[in-house]
């Protein structure tokens, strides 16, 4: 179990408010990103579906966040894909990545327009050029949470998400995310993957951007 301080009110008093020079191994990832190589194994009425997407997210600096005396540094993101030639949305996601520096600990967060919510954790040097973070349902720190139609139909029981940032600037992810589906007995095993490539950098924090006067 992990140990706080007594005094679980005061914020830190020596912040440096330039976010992306405090992320740790989230900085590889700030900026905005394309990918065309994405992969979706999905459940189906006969089994499962192997779908292609294209997908664009942009991660961008917010300023540093207090809970009390814990201190994040994090990024914002977006996530919107769709398949290859098409308009119409195929998965879209809001979140947060945040880097706890004191402790090394990564979380995610992220939404879904279906009714779905996670809060994922890992930890990692901050250098590290892989993380893993993962989610479970059940637990009320970091957890998932679903609509009734889901819970009943497609559970989702956990989550994980590894990235690897690649040599040559790239990032690249897979996800796992394991469903009890009613009416079937084995666990699915629901995966999304995909490379991503900048294609513009990230802004500065709204508070650095102040501090330079511009």
């Amino acid at each position: 179990m992990q140990s706080y301080p007594q005094d679980i009110f005061t914020e830190p008093s020596d912040i440096d408010v330039d976010t992306l020079a405090n992320l740790g191994p989230l900085r590889a990832i700030a900026g905005i990103w394309e990918g065309t190589k994405g992969i979706d194994v999905a459940p189906k009425t006969d089994g499962s579906r192997r779908q292609a997407y294209v997908e664009r997210t942009e991660l961008q600096p917010i300023d540093p966040q207090t809970n009390g005396p814990q201190l994040f540094y994090g990024l914002r993101y977006t996530s919107h894909m769709v398949k290859p030639g098409a308009i119409g949305t195929y998965h879209d996601q809001v979140g947060y990545w945040l880097w706890e520096p004191a402790t090394g600990v990564i979380i995610q967060s992220l939404a879904i327009p279906r009714g779905q919510i996670a809060l994922a954790v890992g930890k990692a040097q901050p250098d590290a050029s892989t993380f893993e973070l993962s989610a479970s349902r059940g637990p009320t720190d970091y957890g998932i949470c679903s609509t009734p139609f889901l819970e009943h139909s497609f559970r989702t029981d956990s989550y994980r998400i590894r990235v690897t940032i690649n040599p040559d600037g790239s990032w690249t992810y897979f996800e796992d995310t394991v469903l009890t589906i009613r009416g079937r007995d084995e666990p699915f095993h629901h995966s999304d993957q995909n490379t991503l490539t900048r294609v513009a950098s990230p802004m500065s924090n709204p508070l650095a951007r102040a501090r330079r006067g511009g």
